[in-house]
């Protein structure tokens, strides 16, 4: 029977592939000892230990960005431009233009280099919970930098992000409607009480609080921008510009008063479905996709999920503390339930295996090509995720990047142009017993191996399948062999699950 509470999980019932579970849910997974550390605390201090990650050191990776490449022009520089205009020097109009397109070729290069440092991050970090949640946000909160072309103002959004990874909705909700990468990508810096611009309003409600259609009606939106009006941003900070502003009394969600941009946060925060339409966005992130997600078993659970979420005035971590404990988090069918976005293939490939990382531009390159360049959603919907992960060109490019990290092979080049890094994968066998040679039984490795990387064993064909691949070579699964058998693994369609 469906379990449609927060009942935790039998301590019990919390082994190895428990806490696999766990670990590739709540982060990008982890090597078969790390696994085995997680289980060994048990499910109360494994779950406090990954979400209560403060206390742990942040990732030492590079970060050192410049905040004034597309800084506002000076006094000067504005009272030059006019001249000129006014004088028709086109010389001088030219210099103007050359130089802010040096600026912005600069900060282009400079997203580039951002949106590896964050792979590295991702990679990289003993706290993987706070950059999974970072990922959610980025996908909810979606801003796309070539709307903006500011990448500072992306790397301070991506930062609000982290620093209120775990934190409350509602301070989250808040410090939206002051950023610069929001304001200008929703142009709510166009937003004034002579013209209300209806865009922010309609995005706060429909896809970032609480869902299209739900609770809301279009004369909503319209009074909702008017609380809006004159939020905007100066360089790198907001500004509330009180003469743009819309005082006059409006109408918002059945409430009337003199609202501005905060009063339109806690009224959408007190409405019911805010918590609902937060529980599914957490539930389908983290526990089960599915196209038909909520089914009418699921309904119960979410239904509690939204309660806890509004019985503690919208604090994110005690939720993601009681839905990882949860017996319904652990159940068969929310297993293998989850389609790896891009990065989570990418990332968790390396964390899992512990492969070389290879080339930071190229994973970024392929997870463009599998549909994820993160800082670029593809609209402030975000990514869909699920099954639109997969079609025939994103599973040719993610087998692949597969491939590329365990052996160093790219499709577009030689042999003789591989990265020089060997990947040496018999850490993944180390728990297992070994003859006096040093070789594992391959009836042993080949269903623990496709457990830990498919999070279940496939059907017997398929390890009859890798058995005869061991077999053709003498039976040794070690070394080169054993890289084989991992390249085929990560071929199969249940290695795009977790």
């Amino acid at each position: 029977m469906p379990e449609s509470t927060l009942r935790p999980l039998p301590d019990r019932d919390f082994d190895f592939w428990a806490a696999h579970h766990l670990l590739s849910r709540a982060g990008f997974g982890g090597t078969p000892d790390q696994v085995r550390a997680l289980s060994q605390l048990g499910l109360d201090d494994a779950v406090d230990f990954i979400v209560d990650y403060e206390e742990l050191p942040t990732p030492e990776v590079g970060g050192d960005f410049q905040s004034n490449i597309m800084r506002p022009a000076t006094e000067a520089e504005t009272a030059a431009y006019r001249r000129a205009r006014e004088a028709g020097d086109e010389a001088t109009l030219s210099q103007f233009r050359m130089r802010r397109q040096k600026r912005q070729v600069a900060d282009r290069q400079q997203i580039r280099e951002i949106r590896k440092w964050w792979i590295e991050r991702m990679i990289e970090t003993p706290r993987p919970l706070e950059e999974k949640m970072t990922l959610f946000w980025h996908g909810h909160f979606a801003t796309g930098y070539r709307a903006i072309e500011d990448s500072w103002h992306m790397l301070q959004q991506n930062r609000m992000f982290r620093d209120h990874a775990t934190g409350n909705f509602g301070n989250l909700l808040f410090g939206i409607i002051r950023d610069p990468a929001m304001l200008r990508y929703l142009n709510n810096n166009q937003n004034r009480k002579e013209r209300p611009n209806e865009n922010f309003s309609r995005e706060l409600m429909e896809l970032f609080s609480l869902g299209e259609g739900n609770d809301y009606t279009e004369q909503d939106i319209k009074e909702g921008a008017r609380a809006l009006t004159g939020y905007s941003y100066r360089d790198d900070s907001f500004v509330f510009n009180e003469r743009l502003h819309d005082s006059d009394q409006k109408t918002i969600l059945g409430r009337s008063g003199n609202f501005d941009g905060d009063d339109f946060v806690r009224i959408i925060l007190s409405r019911k479905v805010c918590s609902e339409f937060l529980a599914l966005k957490l539930y389908r992130f983290f526990v089960n996709d599915a196209p038909d997600v909520p089914t009418r078993d699921q309904r119960p659970f979410l239904k509690t999920l939204a309660k806890k979420i509004r019985s503690g005035e919208y604090e994110i971590k005690p939720v993601l503390k009681a839905l990882f404990k949860s017996r319904h988090f652990y159940m068969d069918t929310n297993r293998c339930a989850v389609v790896k976005s891009p990065v989570q293939l990418t990332v968790q490939t390396i964390r899992c295996l512990q492969t070389p990382v290879r080339d930071l531009t190229t994973l970024a390159a392929a997870n463009e090509l599998m549909g994820q360049s993160i800082f670029e959603p593809p609209s402030v919907k975000g990514w869909d995720g699920g099954r639109s992960w997969i079609n025939t060109s994103t599973l040719f490019i993610r087998q692949n990047l597969a491939i590329y990290l365990l052996t160093g092979k790219r499709p577009d080049v030689y042999d003789w142009q591989l990265s020089g890094t060997r990947y040496d994968p018999s850490i993944l066998l180390a728990s297992l017993d070994a003859d006096a040679r040093g070789r594992v039984d391959p009836d042993e490795a080949l269903p623990y191996l496709c457990r830990f990387m498919l999070g279940d064993i496939p059907h017997p064909s398929r390890l009859e399948s890798l058995g005869e691949f061991i077999r053709e070579h003498d039976g040794r699964i070690d070394g080169d062999r054993l890289t084989g058998v991992l390249c085929l693994i990560t071929s199969m369609p249940e290695y795009q699950l977790c």
